[in-house]
């Protein structure tokens, strides 16, 4: 068949179907385009030789709340993430007390790592192993996965990175007690909350076997609380409720033989909160039963006993039988982290040093948040010379109100001791701050010297204060560095920070400041304390309710509101689970 038959046949074709003909041409031109695309981009022939840009490799150690708001928060594409942690989850800490007595379930309050950071348009990716040691020098972090199953350690390896974000958190602290790790249960990971339900239950469960004397389930049913903070405070209440609202239902032989002890070795409980909040705590306990022995520091613990000395003269030593003992009494340094704080020379601190902007002080690129590390504000004190030297810029030697107005926004940027000393003092103006160093009435023409400016600055450094290892503190620093790193490059042409005193230009950000939002302890029977700014205290049911309500929104996604809220009202509607799993 020809070439005119096949074009005759084809006309008819079309006539017939004159649908088919517009679709003939409309794949023909649609061909005839992308060809002409394909020719000038050189697509379906070899790729053109680009030079691919390359992206800064940012390793982050740790999914708690300072890595996991990091990685929320970052939005940059311009780097190339690598979380590294034992743990594939974020966890809600705050919810763990409730955890441990069966008011939420554990599931409720954990979300995937994966599923958080899957979200993000940019390139993150997640390896479930531990850190075992650091190369500051090097640039490069050494890991092993974290199974239980792989022990000979061939499957270790090595991360190279650029920047580094270390939010690891810290152990528990046991201050080298004798036997507190052997004996103890902690109250640091959800397994731990885990643990200390099932030991509860277990507790009951032995207690009302008939092999025990009356004596032996006073022992097996006395629960020891050692710390007075707001985990082992909040942990007592939920534990009484626990107790008085479930488990005597289903135990009722033992609540004569229930009780529950409360041990801290300072003059008070919950001493960071209002002593209006730390009074009716203590008062509420008494009349619930709760035994607080303040002023009683643990020496030793055994299998059965826990020794504890009075704080005094005399330092007599008192043993306690107990059945089960949860100590939290503050925080402990990872092994890795104090290996790297030898290598850097910070070995004689307890936690890691950094600047104001969250790096690691001598690691202009490593950076540290969370309970892991503390900032170690500067000193005004320290930098007086070149503050003076900057401020005085007509070299005269002196300087007025005028020129110390000009700088006292930079140093009180540089040195959040002095806005907080000006705001103690209930000081409106650098004035009067002045007059203070005068001992007269100071005008804006007055010249001060070299040492009259120490001597106005010198009571800044005593308002110098760490802040304290909360998640509140630890979430706000993920977000303020993933906010540094998401405008590093901006910053870099545009610095918006304080000025350097003691070199010239500024920084490239502002330092980090931490904005308390408030903070709360539950004291079961659903009444909770709540400080919040402007020192507004409340006590009550409805300070439970307001409870409730920022807990269920600070969770990390939807899903775990939905279960935390389905557990709060089962426990309201059915009481709280006791089964032993």
């Amino acid at each position: 068949m020809n070439s005119l038959s096949l074009f005759k046949r084809a006309s008819r074709c079309f006539n017939d179907y004159p649908s088919l003909a517009k679709l003939v041409v409309v794949c023909t031109i649609s061909g005839g385009c992308y060809v002409a695309y394909a020719d000038a981009n050189g697509i379906g022939g070899a790729p053109p030789a680009l030079e691919e840009i390359k992206k800064k490799k940012v390793v982050v150690l740790g999914t708690g709340w300072a890595g996991t708001s990091f990685l929320k928060k970052l939005n940059n594409p311009s780097y190339d993430v690598q979380v590294i942690s034992p743990r594939n989850y974020f966890a809600f800490t705050p919810l763990l007390p409730s955890v441990t007595c069966g008011t939420v379930e554990a599931r409720s309050i954990v979300e995937p790592i994966r599923s958080i950071v899957r979200k993000k348009s940019i390139d993150i990716r997640y390896w479930e192993a531990e850190c075992f040691k650091i190369e500051a020098e090097n640039k490069k972090v050494h890991c092993r996965p974290s199974s239980e199953s792989i022990k000979n350690g061939k499957e270790e390896f090595v991360v190279d990175y650029d920047y580094l974000i270390i939010a690891m958190g810290a152990r528990p602290n046991t201050f080298n007690t004798p036997g507190v790790v052997e004996n103890c249960n902690f109250l640091k990971e959800v397994e731990d909350a885990q643990q200390i339900r099932q030991s509860v239950i277990n507790s009951f469960e032995k207690a009302s076997l008939p092999t025990f004397s009356d004596e032996e389930r006073k022992r097996i049913l006395h629960f020891v609380v050692v710390g007075g903070g707001p985990t082992g405070v909040e942990f007592a209440a939920e534990l009484h409720d626990f107790v008085n609202e479930d488990l005597v239902k289903l135990y009722p032989a033992a609540k004569f033989f229930v009780k529950i002890t409360l041990l801290e070795a300072s003059d008070h409980i919950l001493n960071m909160f209002d002593k209006r909040i730390t009074d009716f705590a203590e008062e509420k306990f008494q009349r619930d039963g709760i035994d607080v022995k303040l002023g009683s520091m643990v020496v030793k613990v055994s299998d059965k006993e826990i020794s504890t000395k009075a704080r005094g003269n005399d330092g007599e030593i008192t043993t306690i039988p107990y059945g089960m003992v949860v100590w939290s009494t503050g925080n402990g340094t990872h092994p890795v982290i104090k290996d790297f704080m030898q290598q850097i020379g910070q070995s004689n601190r307890r936690a890691l040093a950094t600047d104001e902007w969250l790096r690691v002080e001598g690691c202009s690129t490593i950076y540290a948040l969370g309970d892991c590390a503390t900032i170690n504000q500067r000193k005004v004190m320290e930098d007086i010379a070149a503050i003076f030297k900057k401020a005085d810029k007509d070299n005269s030697g002196t300087l007025t109100v005028k020129e110390f107005r000009e700088v006292i926004k930079d140093i009180c940027e540089r040195y959040p001791q002095v806005e907080l000393y000006l705001k103690n003092k209930k000081m409106r103006d650098i004035v009067d701050l002045l007059k203070m160093a005068r001992g007269d009435v100071a005008k804006e023409a007055i010249e001060l010297n070299i040492e009259e400016v120490k001597k106005a600055l010198s009571e800044f450094d005593s308002q110098m204060k760490n802040l304290p290892a909360t998640a509140q503190v630890a979430a706000q620093q993920g977000t303020y560095l993933a906010n540094c790193f998401n405008r590093m490059e901006e910053a870099e042409k545009n610095p918006e920070g304080p000025i350097r005193f003691r070199e010239e230009g500024r920084h490239r950000f502002h330092p980090f400041r931490y904005k308390h939002l408030g903070q709360f302890a539950p004291l079961g029977g659903e009444q909770t304390a709540a400080q919040l700014p402007g020192d507004w205290v409340s006590i009550g049911h409805s300070s439970q309710w307001l409870w409730y309500s920022v807990y269920a929104s600070k969770l990390v996604s939807w899903r775990t509101r939905v279960l935390v809220i389905s557990d709060w009202t089962r426990r309201f509607v059915f009481g709280r689970d006791s089964s032993g799993i």
